[in-house]
């Protein structure tokens, strides 16, 4: 599996690693409070309830109804089952600060 470019992804370990350098704990508790962060997310999420970081982004669980589609490739009708979806939505802040001047070239 190729390694996601570091100039254009951030993956959980660089998150780690800011941790680490801004609070000052260790890489293991770095890691952990991650780790627990995105499974409180996550146990939040599952439970159906939404998910507001404040100058952040919002998580809300949404049911989509139960409906019939057609398979494009043989025309055949398909029942898709009633499901969970997920929605983020950036807050305006975090849109704010993306779309800063120069924040392209940038590195937080």
């Amino acid at each position: 599996m190729p390694k996601p470019d570091s100039q254009t992804t951030v993956v959980k370990s660089d998150l780690v690693d800011k941790v680490y350098e801004a609070v000052g704990f260790t890489r293991q508790e770095a890691a952990e409070a991650v780790d627990i962060l995105f499974d409180q997310i996550k146990i939040a999420l599952g439970r159906g309830e939404d998910v507001r970081v404040t100058g952040f982004a919002s998580f809300n669980v949404k049911q989509r109804k139960a409906r019939t589609a057609r398979n494009p490739r043989t025309g055949e009708t398909v029942n898709i089952p009633q499901r969970k979806t997920l929605a983020f939505k950036a807050s305006k802040q975090l849109l704010l600060s993306t779309n800063k001047p120069g924040n392209e070239t940038s590195n937080p």
